[in-house]
């Protein structure tokens, strides 16, 4: 009884700071989140959020989490515009780039940012705590958010595409790390501004890229069941 007690304790501490630092973000943007800053807001001193949070970054990256709920909450209407595998990836990468361009520092902090820790496990306690999160949500869509290696939740989403007559086994580990690697290009050049790209400018460039690179290893007699397409924007 003394441990449940304990964890409601713990996970009420853990509200308190999350919805400071929350706060701290929509007032004055990430760039500008400081432990001083959320402790204050959340009544308590700075000392006391290390007991809960092991570094700024922790708390930075459950903080962010809670930015991603408008994509979470959108991407199963975009998978049910899919009629096999391959078009439902293409359609969930529409819906990953349109929130993710829209908030670029809140998902690189997510998904390219260095936490010091394994992100698995910080994932793994922050649905613990914000089980609520997930209601609602398919099976198959939970289980792509749980596994936070953005790569390992590709391959896991597209593996049935295998299985359709798509793709081969053995291009998945490949189209997998490519994706990734175009979105995360384009991320970092919105994010260090190399390129002076829209928002739309930047999610139509990447669904492009990412289309072409899935379209090469989409067996060619299968092609013409891929009713999903982006074309190349003159910028």
């Amino acid at each position: 009884m003394g441990e449940s007690r304990k964890e409601i304790q713990r996970a009420r501490m853990w509200r308190y700071f999350l919805d400071a630092a929350t706060e701290v973000i929509e007032e004055d943007g990430i760039d500008h989140f400081t432990i001083r800053k959320i402790a204050d807001k959340a009544g308590f001193t700075s000392s006391t959020a290390y007991n809960y949070f092991k570094d700024l970054s922790h708390l930075k990256f459950f903080a962010a989490m809670r930015f991603m709920s408008d994509y979470l909450e959108e991407l199963p209407a975009y998978l049910e515009k899919g009629n096999n595998t391959v078009e439902k990836w293409l359609y969930s990468w529409e819906c990953f780039c349109k929130h993710s361009f829209a908030q670029p520092k809140i998902y690189s902090v997510i998904f390219m940012d260095n936490l010091g820790s394994i992100p698995e496990e910080l994932l793994e306690h922050y649905y613990k705590i914000y089980q609520n999160d997930l209601i609602g949500l398919p099976n198959e869509v939970k289980d792509i958010i749980m596994e936070h290696s953005f790569a390992k939740r590709s391959a896991l989403f597209i593996q049935p595409a295998v299985e359709e007559k798509f793709i081969e086994e053995d291009e998945i580990e490949m189209i997998s790390d490519m994706t990734l690697l175009i979105w995360k290009g384009m991320m970092n050049t919105i994010i260090n501004k190399r390129r002076n790209y829209t928002q739309e400018e930047a999610m139509q460039m990447t669904l492009y890229y990412v289309y072409e690179s899935v379209m090469k290893v989409i067996k060619p007699e299968k092609r013409e069941q891929i009713n999903v397409s982006y074309t190349k924007i003159d910028t």
